[in-house]
């Protein structure tokens, strides 16, 4: 990486700021800005963060993230700047960036990945939310078509989904 950070340290800083955006932050003793933003100088005083990553390592990570998991802006009343989580929250957050799906044909292909061990209880109760904010689909599958998140790569089993058949359910 160009910041210097080892691929090892990289995947755990990663982890560390997606728990504290989508899970932990107030937990932490963070308030959450609106759209589930968090100042990066603040985060870097904290002590799983404080002399050991620096702004270039988190723009490194936002930069080099695969799946597109951070978003990083300069706040414009502040001039600070301020990193988010884009999706998987199970905290609530105020303005998060979502924006409702409104013409199924827009994603001919929905699906959602899962583990063997929940097949049974979704075949009998459906998908649900569970302890986030909303279910995770993906519009097609990874690799595909620009397809870069929606399921670990780990899922052992794609679950395909009519999207216009699931809007008229709302």
């Amino acid at each position: 990486m160009a910041s210097g950070l080892r691929s090892f340290d990289a995947v755990k800083i990663s982890k560390t700021l997606s728990y504290l955006l989508r899970h932990g932050a107030e937990k932490e003793g963070f308030e959450l800005l609106p759209g589930g933003y968090l100042y990066v100088d603040d985060i870097l005083r904290r002590k799983k963060f404080h002399m050991v990553v620096t702004v270039k390592d988190i723009h490194a990570i936002v930069d080099t993230n695969d799946k597109k998991r951070f978003t990083l802006v300069i706040d414009e009343e502040s001039k600070r700047l301020k990193i988010c989580a884009n999706q998987g929250h199970s905290i609530q957050v105020e303005d998060l960036d979502l924006s409702p799906i409104e013409h199924a044909e827009e994603f001919p292909i929905i699906v959602h990945g899962t583990y063997y061990k929940y097949w049974q209880f979704i075949a009998q109760e459906g998908l649900k939310r569970m302890n986030r904010n909303h279910i995770h689909f993906a519009a097609g599958l990874q690799g595909q078509d620009g397809v870069i998140s929606g399921m670990r790569s780990s899922c052992q089993i794609i679950i395909y989904l009519d999207l216009a058949k699931a809007l008229e359910r709302e």
